[in-house]
């Protein structure tokens, strides 16, 4: 894993403590050494990348430079979340990996649609969610250059 890998930090929308835990232990299978961070629902997600509340502080709160997001959240789903992030002209360099687990063909032509960078159907298996792990740490955090977002992005 380079510098460049490690030093970067992953957010992941996720409202599901097994997927969130899942999503770790992948990593960590994965040989991914980085700043791995996670947010539970939209609400969250949206108070995290604007600095609100607990999230206040940048030191402690870095921008992200993946966002690994679910659709399918509390409070404010993702797809709301998703449309909020792209119109925000701070938020939208943000590379976002939709990562949920719905198949409908409307879901991934609007993630599009809003500039998602990918999407994704939640592997079911862990050594599929390992292997998906290792690609995307490869492909975003190793071999693209992403825009420096200020504070960890």
């Amino acid at each position: 894993m380079s510098k460049k890998a490690g030093a970067a930090t992953v957010l992941m929308a996720d409202d599901d403590p097994d997927d969130r835990l899942l999503t770790r232990k992948a990593f960590e299978a994965a040989g991914v050494i980085g700043d791995l961070r996670f947010v539970e629902d939209g609400e969250e997600l949206m108070d995290y990348l604007k600095r609100r509340g607990r999230y206040a502080d940048p030191t402690s709160s870095p921008r992200p430079a993946v966002l690994l997001l679910d659709l399918n959240m509390p409070k404010k789903d993702g797809r709301t979340a998703l449309d909020e992030i792209k119109a925000d002209p701070e938020l939208r360099p943000i590379r976002v990996v939709v990562l949920t687990t719905s198949r409908a063909e409307e879901d991934v032509a609007r993630a599009y649609d809003v500039s998602a960078a990918s999407f994704i159907t939640k592997p079911v298996k862990f050594a599929d969610l390992v292997e998906t792990v290792r690609a995307l740490s490869k492909y975003w955090l190793e071999v693209v250059e992403l825009p420096r977002l200020g504070n960890g992005g």
